[in-house]
This record gives C-alpha cells, structure tokens and sequence, in this order.
C-alpha cells in the first residue's frame, strides 16, 4: 500500500512538472520578440523597445518581449534562426537577414528613413576642413580614422562607399586601417576625444546628442553629409500569421503605422525613434544596399 502511494505521489509530480513545461512551451510559441541592431548606448535602447512592447502588447493583444542583443551580427544570426520575430535593423543587416531567411518582410521604416544621410565629423584639432565636393574626401588619406560598426548602414557602408568612390581605401588610412568604434556614440566619443581625427555616423544620433549637449561643438564638428540613401527598417518574420493567426503580420504593420504624436505613449516612441511616424517599406528599396553591400563584401 506505501509503495502505491509513493507510486502515484511520483507520477502526480511527474504530470505537474510535465504541465509547467509544456506551459512555457505555449507561451514561449505565443510571445512577440522583439529586438533591435544596438546602435545606440544600452540605457537608450532598453528604455525605447520596452515602451514599444507594452505598446505593442496593448495593441496586438499578445505577450511582447524585448530581447537586447550585443552585436550586430548577433542580430542577423538570431533572425535566420527564428529566435526573434521582429527586428528593427539598419539597411545592410536587414538586407543581410531579409537574404538568409527567405519570406521574412520589410514592413515598415521611419519617416527619416527614406532620405536618410551620415556625417563625417572631425576633432577641431585635426585642422580637417569642410567638404563641399565628395572627391575631396581624399584628405583623410592618412589621418586617425573610425566607422561604427563594421556592419552599420550609416556608420560604415554608405561611408566607405563614398570614400572608395573619392578613391580612399581602408588601407589608406594611419596605420594602414580604419578604426571600428561598435557605435555611433562611441564614434563621437572616439572623434571628440582626439582618439580618432575624424570618423562617420547615423546624422540622426549626431544630431540628438548635439541637441542633449552630449557633443562639444567646440571641440568637433561636422566636415561632410553625404546624399541621402534608405537605410532602417522593420522586419518580420514568415511564420507571424500562423503562429499568432490569419492577417496578425497587417495588423502589426498597421498598428505601427497607426503610431502618432496625439497619443503620450506613441508620442515617447516616436521621438525615442527620432521620427514623426513610421511609414511603409518594401524589400525593393533597398536594392542599392544590396548592391554595395556585394561590392565591398559585407554581402555574398
């Protein structure tokens, strides 16, 4: 009779165990993640994409969960694997991720994003002069140099696709290389420090951080913009409608093109963002990324 007992006590626990697990297994399948390329300083990003995934909760009517990430490629790599189903991406990792997993779908971009542009900035001491035509970018040969991230749209590609086209390679620079700084607010740290002389990032982010008084104009400034290009993006995975239902992926394009300054929340999203609205986006209008992503081999 004891053993009875002690048999069925096993099982009883061996089924709650079972149903926990399986539990997790459901809510794991119904739960939005969300993440994002960390372009910015971690406090920045932690605030913005958890306020966008309550929002996004409270409109979808779905578990949302921001998941940080610690590099660019990590971002990529997750979305081939299906460990996260919405990604705010920069032009070159969205048309990276978008290539390795076939159906995956641009939705939507910022309303800067569509005439989007980086900066080439200096440390005054560099006694670098303004640009006005790109070809003048040759007189960075052989000075301190630093992009962002090796693999940023507005930190690195668009940046050397115009200093390649001004006939500067990366070999070009102090010490025969480039520098990588990870960020764009690392990037001005670096320049406004004299670590580097000069170095390229998002005009956005130099712009906001010019404005927080984050940047000492005093002690670097801008010397170049470059011609505006398309550049962030959201993108979703295949797989939304059948995992969250007939139409969820419209419905989730909708509702962030529904996100305006009239209400407080949406209000924070948007000027966190940097933007007045999100507006749609297709795969096709980043063809010319595509293209000069191939041609300095950050694409295959």
């Amino acid at each position: 009779m004891k053993n009875l007992f002690k048999t069925r006590y096993f099982v009883l626990i061996f089924l709650l165990i079972l149903s926990i697990f399986e539990a997790n297994k459901i809510s794991a399948k119904d739960k939005l993640i969300i993440s994002a390329i960390p372009d910015q300083n971690p406090e920045h990003l932690n605030r913005m994409y958890k306020i966008l995934a309550s929002e996004l909760a409270d409109q979808l009517k779905v578990s949302v969960q921001y998941k940080p990430l610690t590099n660019y490629p990590a971002a990529v790599t997750a979305f081939r694997t299906k460990s996260l189903d919405l990604v705010w991406f920069g032009g070159l990792t969205g048309t990276q991720a978008r290539l390795q997993s076939p159906g995956s779908k641009v939705i939507a971009q910022r309303d800067i994003d569509e005439q989007f542009h980086s900066v080439f900035i200096a440390n005054k001491k560099s006694n670098l002069p303004i640009i006005n035509d790109p070809n003048d970018l040759k007189i960075l040969k052989g000075r301190r140099f630093t992009y962002g991230s090796e693999s940023s749209t507005s930190g690195r590609l668009m940046p050397q696709y115009y200093l390649q086209k001004a006939g500067v390679e990366n070999h070009h620079f102090k010490r025969g290389n480039a520098g990588f700084s990870g960020s764009h607010d690392s990037t001005i740290a670096l320049v406004q420090s004299g670590s580097y002389e000069a170095g390229a990032l998002n005009e956005q982010v130099w712009k906001q951080r010019l404005s927080e008084g984050k940047v000492n104009p005093k002690n670097v400034i801008v010397i170049w913009r470059t011609p505006s290009y398309v550049d962030y993006h959201w993108l979703s995975q295949p797989n939304l409608d059948e995992r969250f239902g007939k139409g969820f992926t419209a419905k989730l394009k909708d509702v962030l093109l529904s996100f305006n300054k009239s209400n407080p929340r949406q209000k924070e999203i948007l000027e966190l963002f940097g933007a007045e609205s999100f507006i749609p986006a297709y795969d096709y209008q980043y063809l010319d990324i595509e293209q000069i992503g191939r041609k300095i081999g950050k694409i295959r």
